[in-house]
């Protein structure tokens, strides 16, 4: 595939002006968070002939506009005082950003904010003040300022920012981070999303990489203009018409489809096949960025555009809002991430630059925390602590002795109520996964009071250890043995799916042909797909679904989103869906129990109605949830919500019964839930682990 990509590549267009100088082979896998060894192995590389030669040392150039870091592999040019990337010159090409987009379009910290109630604004953060932080043949630091003022109120968002970009000697790359600080008498404000973004040419990086199986050549940004592509339910959603590539006619892009969770979102970026060069975006840690683990972020889209996405709404909507209050101090650094740089010899296999990205990445993983960023605000190693334990389950549903929590996602994040770590935003969280025996290790935690949180797949719920974890600079932290004990009344009558957050288990239908992506084609996101959640009416067109426990598969029957149906008149009418069940004996003086655990909803309802329909009130209801907004944009996940119903025993009957899950909101083709567990348990527990006061057949 990689030949039939380069010799495509290669009649795309005349990149002209690129030169290219291959005297020296590209050193890789460097380890930057070491110390005075790792700088030796640094001022090293290796020619083409084998031969050791010292790496050029680091040089500055300030100009009257600009600033220029220099260490013989990477050049890049910032403008001064404003601290824009306006040019990255590698390997012989003067400039991988986008020279026709203006300097201030092509490399660019940025935010989007509003004050308390007002108007969002969008922010190319631009520094005022320009400084040297570091010089030295190892390394430069630079500082981009713009502070803030009571003058600026209503036009700038009421932060100091500082800015910093650095280049270490034999880097073959650049790192950049910000530190951002709110005063306490200052106003308040909101931020929706923050970020660092890179344009780059479009005449060269026409290959996108995002994971092993989620790599393609992408449409052109000028196939994204009026008259070449027709535009879907919403603006990022396009059919291409006339693509510069005929082989992509007639597909689907969508910034969306190419989302990735924050635990997987560790190294994205491009490929240019003429000559063979990369451009990365690596992210060392996830501590900086916000809602833990499973958040959704955007990658790379078309444009060619690059992101580093340290805050955002997507996915979950106002509740990720980072909202500080007037008169609360706060401080954050986002960062350091890695702009990597590779290249491979004309003739030579593509598919080593994602290689080469992807051990890149795991060293600058292995290094982190970095030991060179200047600013007291980054902790170093010696700063941070360490937590390790053992995550036990104890459900007697299943096994009177503990389970080991195999695979459990634990984390510190900031004190809060069970499970509040998914929208916390302000400040850090540190999170890993436990082994098979469910043994835990969180290594580098910044200073400060933490709870620790985790969720075990297969279990139902949250857990969280109720005392404060108060980490100290040194400190290493055993807890012992934890125990979760997951919601747990009566013996498990049924259930529907799997407990891990998610919808991807359930039936997701094949796309419309006419709005296919090639990339998943037979490809395990299924449900990245545009345009599923209209494929439910074509399935349903007049009654809505039906599920039988002990006849039906979930994984079939089981629709992946209660989304509303659409009518032949273009509107849209609520679902209800039916769980059919029965029971052979009943207790009608105990409670049974539903658990229904949403894995995603956007302005939507949960109305749960017992053996009757048409009830007026129904037994219970969620009321307005949500904006997720997962469904329109192939998440297959957003916030995770659990809802504990109590059916009293007098509303089952021996033999058939139905429970009725009605999702009624319907003024948009995008409303719905993601369901991502349903379980029915039996009445409490009286005695031994077996013991129930009613029976399902």
């Amino acid at each position: 595939m990689w030949r039939r990509l380069q010799s495509l590549a290669g009649s795309l267009r005349d990149l002209g002006g690129c030169t290219r100088h291959n005297s020296v082979a590209a050193f890789t896998c460097q380890n930057p968070g070491g110390g005075d060894s790792d700088n030796s192995q640094r001022a090293l590389r290796v020619d083409k002939g084998g031969r050791t030669m010292p790496f050029q040392a680091v040089r500055l150039y300030i100009q009257d506009h600009h600033v220029v870091m220099d260490n013989g592999t990477v050049q890049v040019t910032l403008s001064k005082p404003a601290g824009l990337v306006t040019g990255i010159r590698y390997d012989g090409i003067d400039n991988l950003l986008e020279v026709l987009n203006r300097e201030t379009n092509r490399g660019y910290w940025d935010l989007h904010w509003n004050p308390p109630g007002g108007k969002g604004i969008f922010d190319v953060i631009s520094g005022t003040s320009f400084r040297v932080v570091v010089e030295n043949d190892e390394q430069v630091e630079l500082s981009f300022t713009r502070m803030w003022d009571s003058l600026l109120e209503g036009k700038y968002i009421p932060l100091n920012i500082d800015k910093r970009f650095i280049l270490l000697r034999g880097s073959s790359g650049f790192y950049s981070y910000a530190i951002y600080k709110h005063l306490q008498e200052w106003p308040g404000f909101d931020i929706g999303e923050t970020r660092i973004t890179f344009k780059l040419r479009k005449d060269m990086f026409q290959y996108m990489a995002i994971a092993d199986n989620r790599q393609r050549l992408m449409p052109l940004p000028d196939d994204l203009l009026p008259g070449r592509c027709q535009t879907l339910a919403y603006p990022e959603a396009v059919i291409l018409v006339n693509p510069e590539l005929p082989e992509l006619t007639g597909e689907v892009d969508d910034k969306y489809q190419y989302s990735c969770e924050n635990k997987d979102n560790q190294v994205h970026g491009w490929i240019c096949f003429k000559p063979l060069v990369g451009f990365w975006q690596i992210t060392p840690s996830d501590e900086f960025r916000t809602a833990g683990p499973l958040k959704q972020n955007l990658t790379s889209h078309v444009g060619p555009t690059t992101l580093a996405m340290f805050h955002s709404s997507h996915y979950a909507g106002k509740d990720l809002v980072l909202s500080i209050s007037p008169g609360e101090p706060w401080k954050k650094v986002f960062g350091p991430v890695f702009i990597y740089l590779n290249s491979a010899s004309n003739g030579e296999d593509a598919s080593f630059l994602w290689e080469d990205a992807k051990m890149q990445m795991m060293a600058e993983v292995q290094s982190w925390p970095y030991s060179f960023p200047v600013s007291e605000d980054f902790q170093k190693s010696e700063e941070r602590g360490n937590v390790c334990g053992r995550l036990l389950v104890k459900d007697r549903n299943i096994s009177d002795d503990y389970i080991l929590a195999s695979g459990a996602y634990v984390g510190l994040a900031p004190p809060g109520d069970v499970g509040s770590w998914q929208t916390e935003c302000k400040d850090y969280q540190f999170w890993t996964r436990a082994d098979e025996n469910g043994c835990f290790s969180i290594k580098s935690i910044c200073t400060g009071d933490y709870n620790l949180y985790a969720w075990v797949p297969g279990f139902l719920g949250d857990y969280r250890f109720d005392a404060i974890v108060n980490i100290i600079s040194g400190c290493d932290m055993d807890m012992g043995d934890l125990v979760y004990e997951p919601p747990r009344d009566g013996p498990t009558l049924w259930e529907i799916g799997i407990p891990d957050r998610s919808a991807a288990e359930f039936y997701i239908p094949d796309p419309d042909p006419k709005f296919m992506n090639n990339l998943y084609a037979n490809h395990p996101d299924r449900f990245r797909q545009y345009g599923l959640w209209d494929r439910y009416a074509d399935m349903y067109p007049d009654t809505d679904l039906v599920y039988t426990v002990g006849l039906s598969d979930y994984r079939k029957d089981w629709f992946f989103a209660q989304v509303v149906r659409r009518k032949d008149d273009g509107t849209h009418v609520g679902t209800t869906w039916q769980i059919k069940f029965k029971l052979d004996k009943v207790d009608r003086s105990c409670s049974y129990k539903l658990r229904v655990a949403i894995a995603s909803a956007t302005l939507a309802e949960l109305q749960v109605r017992v053996n009757d329909e048409k009830a007026r009130r129904p037994l219970f209801t969620s009321g307005l949830i949500g904006r997720d907004n997962s469904i329109a944009r192939h998440g297959i996940h957003g916030l995770y919500r659990l809802y504990n119903v109590n059916i009293p025993g007098a509303r089952v009957v021996e033999g058939e019964n139905t429970i009725f899950l009605a999702q009624p909101r319907c003024t948009s083709p995008f409303q719905g839930l993601m369901y991502d567990y349903i379980r029915l348990e039996g009445p409490p527990f009286s005695g031994s682990s077996n013991e129930a006061s009613g029976s399902f057949k």
